[in-house]
C-alpha cells in the first residue's frame, strides 16, 4: 500500500523511517510545509519521495498518515474524509472541543476509519495490564496511577501553542487510564504550579501537575506530570486490584533511584520517549497497516481523542477554578 505522510518534523521523520521499513508499505509520499525539510527526510529513506503538495500526495495514496503540526490535524482529517481515505492522526485532533467534534463528525459521516496516535495503547506492558483487567485477573480495580515526567521542558516558544500541561502532556495518561480500566471519567480534581520554572509561569502554563479522577466503574485514578525530571524520562502506569497489582514502565533502566540499601542506580536510564516507547510505535504502525487492509480495528479512535480532550479540558477548568469538575459540565459547545 502507498501512504501519504504529512509532516517531516521530529515525529514525522521517525514515522517515515518506520513506514519505509514496513514490508506491506510499497511507497511513502511525504508532504511538509517546508519543502526542503520534506526533501531532506525523503532522501534518507528508500521508497520515500517528497510531494509538491497535498493533492498530489492524496491522489496516489491508499491511506493518510497525519504527523504534521497540531494546527493542521483537523483540516487534514476533513481532507481524508473528503477523499474517502483511512487515516492515522497524531494527537490531538485540535486543541478545542468544537473543532475536534466537527472533525470526528466528518470522518464518521464519511465512513472512514481513523486510528489516533495514542501509542501507549500499543505498549506491550500496558496491553498486558489491559488484558488482565478484561479477563478479570486483576479482580476489582481500586486504583490506577499514571505519570509522565519529562527530562526537560519543551522549547519556550512551543508552550504558548501547546494547549497547556493537561492537553499537551497528561492527555496520554488520560487516554491510558480510560483504556486499561475500560471506564470513563466522571469527576476531576486537578492542581498544578510552575515551581522552579518561572519562565513557564510567565507564559501562562504549569510545569508540575496532579489530577485525581473518579471513574464510572468505581475505580480511582491519580495522574502526575512534570516538565522536568532530574533523572530521565519516567513514564509509568500502575494498576492495583483485589487480586493483583501490575505496573508498566518499571525496569532496570527506570529513571528513579531506590533508597533501599544495596540497590544500584541505573547505569543507562531511559531519557527519551523514542527509547521508552520504541516497541509501541512500531506496533502501532503495524496495526495501522492492518487497519488499512481491513484486518484490524484501531485501539484508539477519533471519538477516543474527543473524550480524552473533554477530560483534559475538565482538568484545566478544575485547576483554574480550584474545584471538582463533573464531566457532564464539559459539552461539545465548551470552548475548551
Amino acid at each position: 500500500m502507498h501512504i501519504a505522510l504529512f509532516g517531516a518534523g521530529r515525529i514525522g521523520e521517525y514515522h517515515a523511517g518506520l513506514l519505509a521499513g514496513h514490508d506491506e508499505v510499497t511507497g511513502v509520499t511525504l508532504v511538509d510545509a517546508i519543502a526542503e525539510r520534506a526533501e531532506s527526510v525523503a532522501a534518507a529513506w528508500p521508497g520515500v519521495t517528497a510531494a509538491s503538495g497535498e493533492n498530489e500526495a492524496v491522489a496516489i495514496a491508499d491511506a493518510m498518515f497525519i504527523a504534521s503540526s497540531t494546527d493542521t490535524h483537523a483540516r487534514l482529517l476533513h481532507l481524508a474524509a473528503d477523499a474517502g481515505l483511512p487515516a492515522f492522526c497524531e494527537k490531538p485532533i485540535a486543541l478545542d472541543l468544537p473543532s475536534t467534534r466537527a472533525a470526528v463528525d466528518a470522518v464518521e459521516q464519511a465512513g472512514i476509519v481513523v486510528q489516533m496516535g495514542f501509542q501507549r495503547r500499543y505498549d506491550p506492558a500496558i496491553r498486558r495490564i489491559k488484558d488482565a483487567g478484561d479477563t478479570g485477573a486483576l479482580g476489582t480495580v481500586y486504583l490506577v496511577r499514571s505519570q509522565t515526567h519529562d527530562p526537560a521542558p519543551p522549547p519556550l516558544e512551543y508552550i504558548p501553542h501547546s494547549g497547556g500541561m493537561f492537553k499537551d502532556c497528561l492527555i496520554h495518561d488520560i487516554d491510558a487510564v480510560r483504556y486499561v480500566t475500560g471506564q470513563e471519567v466522571v469527576t476531576v480534581r486537578a492542581t498544578g504550579n510552575a515551581t522552579g520554572h518561572p519562565e513557564i509561569e510567565r507564559l501562562g502554563d504549569i510545569s508540575s501537575a496532579l489530577a485525581m479522577f473518579e471513574m464510572s466503574g468505581g475505580a480511582l485514578a491519580q495522574l502526575s506530570g512534570l516538565r522536568k525530571d532530574g533523572v530521565g524520562y519516567d513514564v509509568r502506569l500502575e494498576v492495583f486490584g483485589s487480586d493483583d497489582a501490575l505496573a508498566a514502565g518499571w525496569s532496570s533502566r527506570s529513571p528513579i533511584h531506590s533508597a533501599e540499601p544495596g540497590m544500584e542506580r541505573a547505569e543507562d536510564p531511559i531519557t527519551t520517549f523514542w527509547d521508552r516507547f520504541d516497541a509501541a510505535y512500531r506496533a502501532e504502525i503495524d496495526a495501522f497497516v492492518k487497519v488499512v487492509a481491513g484486518e484490524e480495528v484501531p485501539l484508539a479512535t477519533a471519538q477516543d481523542a474527543y473524550e480524552d480532550l473533554r477530560v483534559a479540558v475538565a482538568c484545566a477548568l478544575s485547576h483554574r477554578e480550584g474545584r471538582t469538575v463533573h464531566l457532564d459540565e464539559i459539552t461539545e459547545d465548551h470552548p475548551g
